[in-house]
């Protein structure tokens, strides 16, 4: 079940969110329902200041007054959420809870997916999808932040720089 589970999110009185979060946490724990309600996240961001007394940082709400819960929506877990106090609702249209989209939950840097490169600048790699699937090249830049690769391939007797992601690609054995 816990494949379905969605990013929502819950609008609560300002300045309840950490009290709503562990409290949704706790009922769910309560109620068994850990395979439903899977995480509650609080967007923060840090923030550095600077004045006449030096510097200060401290931890601050990217979106205060709503709380980021990973469920899978069912009329249970809807309840469960909907009747803690402190929570007034989910975001959404005509009383429907709307997920988050993949994009809004890597901007809201909810969750992390950490690439691994098995190949570097300097390597020979074979592009495995696409219009030039089967060709060999060198890695000339890696981006592994923006899932980018650029390839240096022989084409027609020139080298040519493509731009792929980084799936694209694979690294050669040598034999």
């Amino acid at each position: 079940m816990a494949d379905n589970a969605k990013w929502y999110v819950v609008h609560t009185y300002s300045g309840y969110e950490n009290a709503v979060g562990a409290a949704i946490l706790k009922a769910a724990e309560n109620r068994r329902m850990q395979d439903l309600i899977l995480d509650v996240n609080i967007p923060m961001e840090t923030v550095t200041e600077h004045s006449d007394n030096g510097e200060k940082t401290y931890e601050r709400k990217l979106m205060p007054g709503y709380v980021l819960v990973k469920m899978v929506m069912t009329d249970e877990s809807w309840h469960l959420v909907r009747n803690v106090r402190g929570a007034t609702g989910f975001v959404g249209s005509e009383g429907k809870a709307i997920p988050l989209t993949e994009q809004e939950i890597y901007a809201l840097g909810v969750e992390h997916h950490e690439v691994v490169v098995a190949f570097g600048v300097g390597d020979t790699v074979k592009v495995c999808d696409g219009p030039l699937e089967g060709f060999l090249g060198t890695v000339d830049e890696l981006d592994a932040e923006r899932d980018l690769v650029r390839v240096i391939v022989s084409m027609f007797g020139r080298e040519t720089p493509i731009d792929l992601e980084l799936d694209q690609v694979e690294p050669v054995e040598d034999a």
